[in-house]
């Protein structure tokens, strides 16, 4: 069985968050109970599947909650998405593969991590689809191992779905393309 980790990117600064009016860390805002975080990190981890957290030094709530979960951490004062993807691999690197998972989606269900993480096991990478739509998890096998770790910028790994054309995992879940930009009210 090939060994899959989920990378749960969560060291954004919440630009757009803090833009709109949004008052600290805009991961640790609740919805439906609990911190927007949390949320995520629970459904990743209940895809079984192991996790690495890549977020900020200054986050310590959100290193809390993954201490209290036995969830590692990589710290990073992260420029960009391509940055914090590339810590994470770098992380756990004799990996198989890994999915990008953004820390700001947290309705992204559990079940459909797994589809993308299985369907690795015969595309270099996958992703899930809604109504046309591209979502994530993102994922990538070990032939993108080198172009994960070069990642930097804010593009995130954009530019490797050029050359590792995804496979699309249709689904009818909207919660693989909706991420929190912006404060709840």
């Amino acid at each position: 069985m090939a060994d899959i980790r989920i990378i749960l990117a969560a060291a954004g600064l919440g630009r757009r968050y803090q833009a709109a009016g949004g008052a600290g860390n805009k991961l640790e805002q609740t919805i439906e109970g609990a911190p927007l975080f949390v949320k995520a990190l629970d459904n990743a981890l209940a895809s079984g599947l192991p996790v690495q957290v890549v977020t900020r030094p200054e986050y310590v709530n959100l290193h809390a909650f993954c201490q209290g979960r036995q969830v590692p951490v990589t710290k990073v004062d992260s420029t960009g998405l391509g940055q914090s993807i590339a810590a994470g691999v770098a992380a756990s690197r004799d990996a198989d593969g890994w999915l990008i998972l953004l820390a700001d989606m947290p309705a992204v269900p559990s079940a459909i991590i797994r589809q993308v993480a299985d369907a690795l096991s015969c595309h270099d990478a996958a992703r899930p689809r809604v109504k046309g739509k591209p979502g994530h998890p993102v994922g990538f096998g070990a032939k993108a191992r080198e172009g994960l770790l070069a990642l930097a910028g804010d593009d995130g790994a954009k530019a490797l779905l050029a050359t590792f054309k995804p496979h699309f995992i249709e689904c009818n879940d909207s919660g693989v393309a909706t991420d929190i930009d912006l404060p709840l009210r």
